[in-house]
């Protein structure tokens, strides 16, 4: 009897020290409340990008039409997602904030990076990349005069390599789809084949052919609207070398040519008015060059 009322003892003030823990406990607030963003800025605002380095050429972007460009050290589309990423150090998030002068300490007067975002010519915002806190292996930033120990994703982000943060896509996002040309590909070159979408429906130049409306339609948002290709590389057209080649017709009555440089171990297509080539994986570059017309035998 006298055991059972021990354990109930103890029992109790047990229960009653938890009580008295989960009571006075300090609250934990908001984690909004113990951080604060670096700027109030909007991405919107922003309509060019200049990224500067002691040892390399310096990276520039320009909006375009509502698109992101890359303007330096060479002109192509952008990967609109890359240059996101870039302006999301304005989104920052910092627990640590220093006043100082003392630029050396930190790395500021020689940056690793000058990142710039232009509203226009004379209205920029500088942000600079000093050296990391050994402790943290946080990095310090220079913005309006006060230093910010921000993650090291940010200039991750803007010293990307230039290629990569190039557009994957082989058609702009402005361009629209009338038409292709495959006449001039080994396979199609009897057949002449051409496709061509007229009012809403495909018209196949191969009198066998039996189409089906929605096989074509998803292979042309798929492969060719949505696609995506591995990587791209600046590309220099020979003139003294002949591809087999295929135009995409647009709805403005422009055409869009490709060079077919190589089919294996994988698909790559080349676009001279862009400069670049890109590399697809061999069954979607079959597929990109092979639409689903079912030819009867």
């Amino acid at each position: 009897m006298k055991k059972r009322w021990l354990l109930n003892l103890v029992m109790l003030l047990v229960v009653a020290g938890l009580v008295a823990f989960l009571y006075l406990r300090p609250q934990q607030g908001d984690k909004s409340q113990d951080t604060f963003e670096i700027s109030n800025y909007k991405m919107a605002e922003f309509n060019a990008i200049s990224i500067e380095f002691p040892t390399k050429a310096s990276v520039a972007f320009e909006k375009i039409n509502g698109y992101w460009h890359l303007t330096a050290p060479y002109k192509a589309r952008a990967d609109q997602a890359s240059v996101q990423r870039i302006l999301g150090i304005i989104a920052a998030r910092t627990e640590s904030k220093i006043k100082s002068q003392d630029l050396d300490k930190y790395g500021l007067n020689n940056p690793l990076i000058k990142l710039k975002l232009f509203r226009n010519k004379t209205d920029i915002e500088t942000f600079l990349f000093g050296t990391y806190n050994p402790v943290t292996d946080e990095q310090y930033v220079l913005h309006d005069d006060v230093i910010y120990l921000l993650p090291n994703t940010y200039s991750e982000v803007a010293s990307t390599q230039v290629i990569e943060m190039v557009d994957k896509a082989p058609l702009k996002p402005t361009e629209k789809v009338a038409g292709f040309d495959f006449s001039r590909l080994e396979q199609w070159e009897e057949s002449r084949l051409n496709l061509d979408l007229v009012d809403g429906q495909w018209k196949v130049s191969i009198a066998k052919a039996k189409p089906q409306q929605n096989e074509l339609n998803e292979w042309l948002d798929f492969f060719w609207l949505q696609a995506q290709a591995k990587s791209v590389e600046l590309y220099t057209p020979d003139r003294k070398t002949t591809y087999p080649s295929f135009e995409i017709k647009m709805r403005d009555g422009s055409k869009v040519h490709f060079d077919k440089i190589q089919e294996s171990p994988e698909l790559i297509l080349a676009r001279p008015d862009e400069g670049l080539t890109y590399h697809f994986p061999p069954d979607a570059g079959f597929t990109m060059l092979n639409p689903p017309i079912n030819v009867a035998n």
